[in-house]
């Protein structure tokens, strides 16, 4: 709002109105804005959540100072969606599709999980919403923005035309925009034309793989088809990769919420990588530089993630050991939702497994422990545990008890775990940053 509002006084010449046109100057404010919400409204809504006795419900799993945390305020996941929507609605272009699309998933997820949490506390149902409402729930969100990834019109890419190649998506420029050379069936209209002499904006189902010549993948060399059918085949391909994604990461950090303080600052490290890697996509200097894929109005998405990171160290000043209000899925689905929609729309999806490792890790052991129970227990009649625990931080939190792997035999306070999740969170984005310029 403020965005358009200093937009508007500009015509009037009043000095410093033109500030909001600096994206650097709207990210930190942003950032500012979300983190002062955080700390000074949280605190009064943590109040009311104690006043209304939302506290969380502990099942004894024999974790150590696990039952002192009976009765925590849950649900504080509120906190960081209102600090922020809040910044966003202030300090965002709200006219920008990124803009318009983080902050409905941003609303969605957050729906999502309080429904969980609201039958968890209310309904005294520990299990909440079944899985398979809540993977709906995810899946339809994911449906949705793929269907806006593949249509809308101002979620293009700018493409380097060499001599000789045909454009792997839908060329836009200044009038009609045509789908292929293979089929001319999709034609769009797009207000601007390429700025640059041999490039095209063009709609394109290519996106950021590290460890390869020119960092770019194209999901229509995984269609089996050719033509009009491979056309609709690769934006098919996409839209169920764009599915997938988001409902991992919203899984992943879902999963990664079981210690005070560990997916709040995992994620903000998280959230600081995909907010460098927006302003750098969306700036043509930059991206030139660097070589890396160029994607209008994506500089919006790093005012949107400074918002996000604010928000959660603000949180953090709550949620650190030993936490005074918790997120619960309220909060975890909703942080896990925007991670995923945000590396789908600055199309560096394929670098999750590596910038989100801590998440990845933490699904995976899940995964493993389940499958390998089961094997076992269909062989030798008794299941067998690879892990003493999890998700894996519990692994190291619970004491040595029979299991592929019983190293640490003592548990480990949780302090000390979820600040050596952070340091190797912070090692992961450095890494994943580096991967800019390695070919």
């Amino acid at each position: 709002m403020l965005y358009h509002l200093f937009d508007y006084l500009k015509e009037f010449n009043i000095p410093g109105a033109g500030l909001m046109q600096y994206l650097s100057f709207r990210a930190i404010f942003a950032s500012v804005t979300s983190l002062l919400f955080a700390v000074f409204i949280g605190k009064r809504i943590i109040r009311w959540l104690q006043k209304k006795q939302i506290g969380e419900e502990i099942r004894d799993l024999g974790l150590e100072g696990q039952m002192q945390k009976k009765g925590t305020p849950t649900m504080g996941g509120i906190i960081i969606i209102l600090a922020i929507l809040i910044a966003a609605l202030l300090f965002c272009d709200l006219t920008n599709i990124y803009t318009i699309l983080l902050i409905v998933s941003t609303i969605w997820f957050g729906f999502l999980g309080f429904a969980d949490d609201f039958i968890k506390v209310f309904r005294h149902n520990k299990e909440g919403m079944s899985e398979k409402g809540k993977l709906i729930g995810q899946i339809i969100m994911g449906l949705v923005i793929g269907i806006t990834v593949c249509f809308n019109e101002h979620i293009v890419v700018r493409e380097e035309l060499r001599s000789g190649e045909e454009s792997s998506g839908v060329v836009v420029s200044t009038g009609t925009a045509i789908a292929g050379t293979a089929d001319n069936t999709a034609r769009l209209e797009y207000p601007a034309a390429a700025d640059r002499k041999g490039q095209d904006v063009v709609k394109s189902t290519k996106t950021t793989i590290p460890f390869v010549k020119n960092h770019e993948f194209d999901y229509k060399w995984l269609s089996p088809f050719k033509g009009k059918w491979g056309w609709y085949c690769k934006w098919g391909i996409y839209v169920l990769m764009i599915v997938l994604v988001i409902t991992a990461c919203s899984n992943g950090t879902n999963l990664t919420d079981g210690m005070d303080g560990l997916a709040t600052g995992t994620s903000a490290i998280v959230g600081v990588v995909l907010g460098i890697f927006a302003w750098l996509s969306g700036n043509i200097i930059n991206a030139d530089y660097l070589n890396i894929m160029y994607i209008p109005g994506t500089g919006e998405i790093a005012v949107f993630m400074a918002a996000f990171v604010g928000a959660l160290v603000g949180f953090l000043w709550y949620n650190a050991f030993p936490a005074q209000v918790f997120m619960g899925d309220t909060g975890s689905l909703a942080i896990g939702g925007i991670i995923g929609v945000c590396a789908i729309l600055i199309r560096k999806e394929l670098l999750l497994p590596i910038l989100c490792g801590v998440f990845f890790v933490e699904s995976l052991s899940v995964i493993i422990q389940r499958v390998y129970f089961k094997y076992t227990k269909r062989r030798y009649g008794t299941g067998r545990r690879v892990f003493k625990m999890t998700p894996l931080h519990h692994h190291f939190q619970k004491e040595g008890i029979p299991a592929a792997i019983t190293s640490p035999a003592k548990a480990l306070p949780e302090a000390k775990i979820v600040v050596r999740f952070w340091i190797i969170g912070i090692i992961l984005a450095v890494l994943t940053i580096a991967l800019l310029k390695i070919r």
